[in-house]
């Protein structure tokens, strides 16, 4: 675990040119330090929550920015340390001077994640807040923005605080007959608690569920588009875009390799995989390379799309596609392609035979491309990303309601078979184990260091 007892420094904004950047103070020495370099108010006179003009010097008097330093006195801080924000201009080396003389003024460079530790050592978050100020830095949609919000304030914890206090007591009960075995007293209601442990068991089960939807919001989906070659499927991922990402041609094995971009749909982020046309037989030594990376790609892909050609594919070039789906139990979508050739109606008739829903589109003309899209998004959501409370999206979490869950059962079964109170108090106590993992009120030096080393420099 890191030492909270040094003072901390490092930049709070991105590397790169920029209008402002910040550079952040953490510790019980962070303002003496600060009034080290600053020249203008002496800042240890001023009161929190304030900012203050001036220049920041080196130990020749000469300035090196013209800045403003705000105070933010602990325990009314982020940290729950005194801290002192400077915002310089955003010239890389304008921001490294400034470091590097509060680093000989007597600060420590601050490591992935220290201020979000300190942060949660002080009590100002618990693990899941401190963990969705990560998630909320890494958020690229509007689903993941929205999930890693509700649980930085708090609402997972919220969640999980109420089962959590309510299976104390009935613990506490339990145990207080312990002392009392030789009178036959009963404190804790067993009708009561086999109550609690149903609800909590339909609570954690719901939570546990949302996890397989928090993943994709929090990492995305993604698409490989496969099919054979002139399928069309750099059109399609041109026009899914709305831009010219991928060369288009009429020959044959254009595409080589993999393209890859993102695509924001109803909040979820999509990221397409364009892939070289894949057909059995073909000379060409890189083609072949470029096939193999395409079957790599839709082996690791959450969801493919079989993009074929409604003109010169028939319903067995189909069918023998949705058998390797089939068998590697891939989650795709059968897209038939060039339908305004022969005209959707004759399409359909064409491949009626296909026991799956086929959308039927143009790629070069965008003809009903945004039902794919629709669909793509259904797929993977279902609607479910409006939903109100908690989504589950990280895999710790997860893991951990896992262990809640087996607590739960073992909880159950052990009322069921009339087990002794200590032994009950047991599981209650193991439940309630998983349950401090996941918000923090049990946890390890080794698994802060992990937690938080996942986290950038200045957060």
């Amino acid at each position: 675990m890191y030492a909270i007892n040094e003072t901390i420094v490092a930049p709070a904004t991105p590397p790169g040119e920029g209008a402002i950047g910040v550079i952040r103070l953490s510790g019980k020495d962070a303002v003496a330090i600060a009034d080290k370099i600053f020249k203008g108010k002496k800042l240890a006179a001023q009161p929190t929550h304030t900012m203050h003009f001036g220049r920041i010097v080196d130990e020749q008097g000469r300035t090196v920015d013209e800045v403003v330093a705000s105070i933010y006195l602990g325990p009314k801080s982020y940290t729950g340390e005194d801290v002192i924000e400077i915002s310089c201009h955003g010239s890389q080396y304008v921001l490294q001077q400034v470091i590097d003389l509060c680093v000989k003024a007597g600060a420590e460079m601050a490591k992935p994640g220290e201020f979000t530790q300190r942060a949660f050592l002080h009590g100002k978050l618990d693990l899941t807040q401190a963990e969705a100020v990560a998630d909320l830095i890494a958020s690229q949609s509007g689903a993941a923005h929205k999930a890693a919000i509700h649980n930085l304030r708090g609402g997972f914890s919220e969640e999980l605080k109420h089962m959590r206090e309510q299976l104390i007591k009935f613990s506490a009960l339990i145990e207080l007959e312990l002392d009392f075995s030789q009178e036959d007293v009963e404190f804790a209601d067993r009708t009561q608690l086999y109550t609690l442990v149903n609800d909590a068991t339909l609570l954690t089960q719901k939570l546990a569920a949302s996890f397989s939807l928090g993943n994709v919001i929090r990492n995305g989906v993604s698409v490989a588009i496969i099919g054979k070659p002139n399928a069309g499927k750099s059109t399609l991922l041109n026009a899914l875009l709305n831009e010219e990402r991928a060369i288009v041609s009429d020959i044959a094995g254009t595409t080589r390799d993999t393209i890859e971009e993102t695509l924001n749909i109803n909040g979820i982020l999509f990221r397409l995989i364009d892939t070289a046309g894949i057909r059995e037989h073909s000379t060409d030594l890189i083609e072949n390379i470029g096939i193999q990376r395409s079957r790599d790609a839709m082996q690791k892909a959450d969801v493919v799309v079989y993009l074929f050609d409604v003109t010169t594919n028939d319903v067995a070039d189909v069918q023998h596609e949705m058998e390797a789906f089939k068998e590697s139990n891939l989650k795709y979508l059968l897209v038939g392609n060039k339908a305004d050739s022969i005209g959707n109606g004759q399409a359909q008739e064409k491949f009626a035979a296909i026991d799956r829903p086929i959308l039927f589109i143009s790629a070069k003309d965008k003809e009903n491309v945004y039902r794919l899209k629709d669909a793509l998004y259904e797929l993977v959501a279902a609607g479910q990303v409006q939903q109100e409370g908690t989504i589950v999206t990280n895999a710790r979490h997860y893991a951990a309601l896992g262990e809640v869950l087996k607590s739960l059962d073992e909880i159950k079964a052990g009322m069921g078979s009339g087990l002794p109170g200590d032994l009950v108090a047991l599981d209650i106590r193991r439940c309630l184990h998983y349950l401090g993992e996941i918000t923090g009120e049990v946890t390890t030096e080794d698994k802060l260091d992990y937690i938080f080393s996942k986290f950038c420099i200045g957060k």
